[in-house]
């Protein structure tokens, strides 16, 4: 009884998301990056770069999604007296998505809260090898988008901590497809 429960609800909630334009959804994106005050390299570089981002989510009801991003955080090379310090850094994310629910057909505001797994990796004379660190952070971020159809794009920004810098700020704009 239960099984036959659960399958009639997940039914209902496709249907739903359906009619909401989309149950699945990818796209990919454009990100502006910073990232400042990296401590392994002594604190002389930072990374402020314009990069990328894919993301893929699923929508089973139209005011909640899970989604996952992979970003491209950049890289930085800065040359000073003493030496050539370089660093990049690359993260994925897994959120939790709630839209606001407004009387607007084709836009939607939303925020997001989830964990961030990043890499930052880099040399600096100012440390004698090179070095990479990795690790998970709590991550949050919000946005608008607009969708006609199965097409949209949406404008946001993600927020979260990497050790030893002052943390990422993301801000990104995307197109993204449903597929069902």
């Amino acid at each position: 009884m239960r099984r036959l429960l659960l399958l009639t609800a997940l039914a209902l909630g496709a249907g739903t998301a359906y009619a909401d334009n989309g149950f699945i959804y990818v796209g990919a994106g454009v990100s502006k990056d910073k990232l400042s005050n990296i401590a392994p390299s002594g604190g002389l570089a930072d990374i402020d770069k314009t990069s990328w981002k894919v993301l893929v989510g699923l929508r089973p009801v139209s005011v909640f999604a899970v989604e996952a991003d992979y970003l491209d955080l950049g890289s930085q090379t800065s040359a000073f007296v003493g030496g050539t310090s370089h660093s990049d850094a690359k993260a994925f994310a897994a959120y939790a998505v709630g839209f606001l629910p407004i009387p607007v057909p084709y836009l939607d505001l939303y925020g997001k809260a989830g964990l961030a797994r990043w890499k930052l990796n880099g040399s600096s004379p100012l440390v004698s090898a090179p070095f990479s660190t990795n690790g998970t952070e709590f991550a949050w971020g919000g946005g608008v988008q607009v969708h006609i159809g199965n097409i949209g794009g949406r404008l946001e920004y993600e927020r979260f901590n990497i050790t030893n810098t002052n943390g990422a700020r993301v801000f990104s704009l995307a197109v993204f497809l449903n597929l069902m």
